[in-house]
């Protein structure tokens, strides 16, 4: 951020408020460590959407803290963007009705296999933008990337020969991701598409804007949404169709230690709950079908 907004948040909260300076300080100190991992994580703190603080809270739970100050962290999140929101900086608050996600039980949001094949034609691929849109949507389905990954890819990053892409994540760690055959064929499709467009195009990233330049967390947001409400899904976000990806490759069996890999996580325990969401999709097919179920 260019201008110290949590610094202004918090005298905002000192004059209308008249905190406490212990009170100030811890939320201070909770919003300084979100913006710290936004950094780690090449997120502008203003542009987090809910998902991104889905994400953060997520990752502090797997830190030694308190129920209270999980509970003060929250509040110090919706209290920040409610006062961005307000002051104008925001169009809405993405921590409006926010919760503290216990990890034990938070089962993210997914789509089944059929609604992937859906949402994935739900572009007009006659279009360029819908190339583009398609080319994208396969290759996050395929590779299970965060948006910013997705965003950051350069041509240099991707090998169509090879089928394999080169991404850098959470804590500068880059790693190699496996690209389906299908991705490998809609990229081609989309820069040949690019190539005829414009033969000189030099631009290094792998997905542009329209009239050039890479293209923006917000723009894949928006689309996605887009493509998901045509569907008739709710709820839809770059994260969901990551977590797709994880699911659909842990209940077809896959290694969870290959899973951990593809998606980056530092901790094993964080690529298990997809485990935990297969074993949920299992126990309740058993109990709508098995005869004995309910017996």
């Amino acid at each position: 951020m260019s201008r110290d907004l949590i610094g202004e948040y918090i005298s905002f909260v000192r004059v209308e408020k008249g905190l406490a300076k212990n009170s100030l300080a811890g939320y201070e100190g909770d919003l300084r460590k979100f913006e710290a991992w936004a950094g780690k994580n090449r997120i502008e703190p203003i542009a987090a959407t809910r998902e991104d603080l889905r994400e953060f809270l997520i990752d502090l739970t797997k830190q030694k803290i308190s129920e209270s100050s999980k509970r003060r962290m929250v509040s110090s999140l919706r209290g920040f963007f409610g006062f961005l929101a307000i002051d104008g900086h925001l169009p809405k608050s993405p921590a409006e009705d926010l919760e503290t996600p216990r990890k034990s039980f938070y089962l993210p949001r997914f789509l089944n296999q059929a609604e992937i094949e859906q949402l994935l034609a739900a572009p007009d691929v006659a279009s360029e933008t819908g190339l583009r849109d398609r080319a994208v949507l396969e290759l996050m389905y395929a590779c299970g990337l965060r948006v910013s990954e997705l965003c950051a890819l350069r041509m240099a990053d991707v090998d169509l020969e090879s089928g394999i892409l080169t991404t850098t994540g959470k804590g500068n760690k880059t790693r190699r991701v496996p690209i389906g055959k299908s991705a490998v064929e809609w990229l081609r499709n989309y820069l040949a598409a690019r190539r005829e467009k414009e033969p000189q195009d030099t631009d290094p990233h792998l997905f542009i804007k329209p009239k050039g330049g890479p293209m923006t967390r917000q723009i894949v947001h928006g689309f996605i949404k887009r493509y998901a409400d045509q569907c008739g899904f709710k709820g839809v976000s770059p994260h969901t169709i990551r977590h797709s990806f994880a699911t659909h490759m842990v209940q077809n069996r896959a290694d969870i230690r290959s899973v951990q890999q593809m998606l980056g996580h530092a901790d094993i325990s964080t690529t298990q709950i997809y485990t935990h969401i297969t074993d949920a999709h299992l126990k309740k097919a058993y109990e709508s079908f098995h005869p004995r179920s309910k017996k």
